[in-house]
């Protein structure tokens, strides 16, 4: 009996490490502190570095288990603007599920296992981190994941963003239904990638996003649309031309692997300029065929008439000779049948670009105008966004 409550003690304190949440009660004592507080998270500053590198190799990448390399970008709130000399704590567990620490380290630390370390982002806001892939908790219905403690170089104190999950953990659905992403920072929800015996996982981190007491703001004036670094979410509008038409196909459901561009409209459509994006996007859909999937939405609330708006957007479709781009519509961007209202769309705006890779929004616009200039900055965007492990194939899932 003493032996097996010696065991279980143990492994709780093996276990112990899941502390990204915060603790109630310190709350209470600390009031507007960024982020709000953060059980553990001080724990960064225990063994760190003098001189913190942007990529860092963990205890664990030496070690049994499957190797992972973890690399992105951090940014500004407005997720753009690379930030330099943020330091990124990370810690997780082993390939059995486990924080196991080493005798030799500090007893403070233990509780995070000895696969911890830091990264220090570059001038251009880049980090990598070598590592493994931590596996669950033994016994418990926790997906995998990483904690992440972000310190910025004028902030007071440390944050923490969400934990890095694997979308490919059959875990991760089940848990997001009962317990839904804080995007503190952005979605931790990372698609894995294959180089050879390696997995890829691209991790970019927006500062300050949904972080409490966080005092920059994005200028950001008129807002439409959901933020730059949180997942692009699925939705069935109608399909009245283009590749799917007839059906209700989910944009990123269906062609969420490499860049996506949605363009919505909302209530104040002016034809001319549609026609004239509509356009040049089909020409970039052409030129980038393999790579990237184009998506018009309109969402104009006002008159509306299901058969009426197939029949306006076949016709749009026949006159500009579309054969890449979809042209599908929702009753209205608040619209739950069609879920269209996940988008979180400004329908007073007169356009919202939003653009996407591997289901995470990588980009935003919001009332740009179809000149030379902005046809640039959105073929310019889609060239900056693909990173270096844009190409690499996927696991094959069940």
């Amino acid at each position: 009996m003493k032996k097996s409550a010696f065991a279980f003690i143990i492994l709780c304190s093996l276990l112990v490490s899941c502390n990204g949440q915060t603790n109630e009660n310190s709350l209470k004592s600390k009031e507007k502190i960024v982020g709000g507080g953060c059980d553990g998270c001080e724990l960064m500053y225990i063994g760190m570095p003098k001189y913190i590198r942007s990529v860092d190799t963990s205890p664990g990448w030496n070690e049994k288990g499957q190797k992972l390399i973890i690399t992105g970008t951090v940014f500004q709130i407005d997720g753009k603007t690379p930030a330099p000399d943020v330091i990124i704590y990370y810690w997780q567990t082993d390939h059995n599920g486990y924080y196991s620490p080493k005798p030799d380290m500090d007893e403070r630390a233990k509780r995070h296992g000895h696969i911890r370390g830091w990264v220090k982002t570059d001038n251009k806001g880049k980090y990598t981190i070598k590592t493994i892939r931590p596996a669950p908790y033994p016994n418990d219905n926790i997906p995998a994941h990483v904690h992440l403690s972000i310190k910025e170089p004028d902030m007071a104190n440390e944050y923490y963003t969400d934990e890095i999950n694997f979308d490919d953990d059959k875990l991760l659905i089940p848990h997001f239904k009962k317990y839904p992403q804080e995007n503190r920072g952005g979605s931790g929800v990372v698609r894995i990638l294959l180089k050879d015996s390696l997995q890829i996982a691209e991790h970019d981190i927006i500062l300050g996003l949904n972080i409490p007491e966080y005092p920059k703001r994005s200028n950001t004036d008129k807002r439409s649309g959901l933020n730059i670094g949180e997942d692009q979410p699925s939705f069935m509008p109608f399909h009245a031309f283009g590749p799917d038409k007839g059906t209700r196909t989910c944009p990123v459901c269906k062609y969420g692997r490499y860049h996506g561009i949605i363009y919505f409209i909302g209530n104040n459509p002016n034809w001319n300029e549609i026609k004239s994006w509509l356009v040049f996007l089909e020409q970039e859909s052409m030129k980038r065929e393999k790579y990237l999937k184009i998506y018009f939405v309109y969402g104009n609330e006002e008159n509306y008439n299901k058969k009426e708006r197939e029949i306006q957007l076949e016709k749009l479709g026949n006159d500009l000779k579309i054969r890449n781009t979809a042209l599908t519509f929702v009753p209205s961007f608040s619209d739950k049948e069609t879920e269209a209202r996940l988008n979180k769309i400004n329908p007073a705006v007169e356009n919202t670009f939003i653009i996407f890779k591997h289901r995470s929004i990588v980009d935003k616009f919001v009332d740009l105008k179809p000149t030379a200039e902005n046809f640039k900055a959105i073929a310019k965007s889609l060239n900056q966004t693909q990173g270096a492990y844009f190409g690499l194939p996927e696991p094959k899932y069940e």
